[in-house]
C-alpha cells in the first residue's frame, strides 16, 4: 500500500505565498506523474500542476506565472510553491500520484488553503 500526506497548508493573506508538500511513503517501486489538484466550496476538483517524472510541468492557466511545482525523486516528495496567492485560490489542495507498473492511483488526504482579503 502507498500513501501519501500532504502538509503546508494554513492561512495566508492575499498577495502572499504558502509552499505544500506532499511525501508518498509505503510500496513504492517507481512513481510516474505527481499532480496537485484542488477542490473549492461547490466547485469540481481541477488540476493545478503535474509534474512528470522526468521534470516537465504543466500547470492551469489561472495559476502560471504563480505557483511551481517541483518533485525530490529519491525522497518521493513533490512540492508546489505558490505566491501572490488571491482569495480565488482559496480551497483544499489534493496530492495525486500514479504508482508503479501499473500507475496505479493514490491521493493524499487534503491540505486547506484559505487566502484571506
Amino acid at each position: 500500500q502507498v500513501q501519501l500526506v500532504e502538509s503546508g497548508g494554513g492561512l495566508v493573506q492575499a498577495g502572499g505565498s504558502l509552499r505544500l508538500s506532499c511525501a508518498a511513503s509505503g510500496r513504492i517501486v517507481s512513481i510516474h506523474g505527481m499532480d496537485w489538484y484542488r477542490q473549492a466550496p461547490g466547485k469540481q476538483r481541477e488540476l493545478v500542476a503535474a509534474i512528470t517524472s522526468g521534470g516537465s510541468t504543466n500547470y492551469a492557466d489561472s495559476v502560471k506565472g504563480r505557483f511551481t511545482i517541483s518533485r525530490d525523486n529519491p525522497k518521493n516528495t513533490v512540492y508546489l510553491q505558490m505566491t501572490s496567492l488571491n482569495v480565488e485560490d482559496t480551497a483544499v489542495y489534493y496530492c495525486h500520484a500514479l504508482v508503479g507498473v501499473i500507475a496505479k492511483d493514490y491521493w493524499g488526504q487534503g491540505t486547506q488553503v484559505t487566502v484571506s482579503s
